[in-house]
Order: structure tokens, then C-alpha cells, then sequence
């Protein structure tokens, strides 16, 4: 992700005209600025985070169907 977010902003920045030169430094800044607030309004997660929340959800998952046995079982 991080790379994606580089590869944005020097696609941008190469692409202005030379004249904009003197300015390009504080557009770096702005549009970096600009997208890491973009990033953090789409609410993402780690993968970390992501990988955990998918072993709560297996363990659960386990849980349940154990429970639905229990319950059959004592029908």
C-alpha cells in the first residue's frame, strides 16, 4: 500500500511542467498530505488487525457449530 501511495505521488509530481519547479517541493508535501487524509477516511485495517479478526471469527464459527451439535444432541 505503502508503495501504491509513492508511486501516486511521483506520477504526479513528474507530470508537472518544469516551470512549477520551484513550487514542487510544497505540492510533494500537499499531496502526500492529501492522500494519507484521504486513506484515513477509508477506514481501513492492518493486515494484522484483519488476520486476527479472522481467527475470532473461525474460533466463533467453531463455537457455534459445536453448540448446534450440543443442542441436536439434546433434542
Amino acid at each position: 500500500m505503502q508503495n501504491y501511495l509513492k508511486n501516486i505521488k511521483k506520477k504526479i509530481t513528474e507530470n508537472l511542467p518544469d516551470d512549477l519547479e520551484a513550487i514542487k517541493g510544497d505540492l510533494r508535501q500537499n499531496i502526500q498530505s492529501l492522500i494519507e487524509s484521504q486513506i484515513k477516511n477509508l477506514d481501513l485495517v492492518t493486515r494484522e488487525e484483519f488476520e486476527i479478526q479472522e481467527q475470532v471469527l473461525k474460533r466463533t464459527r467453531e463455537k457455534l457449530e459445536e453448540l448446534e451439535k450440543q443442542l441436536d444432541r439434546n433434542k
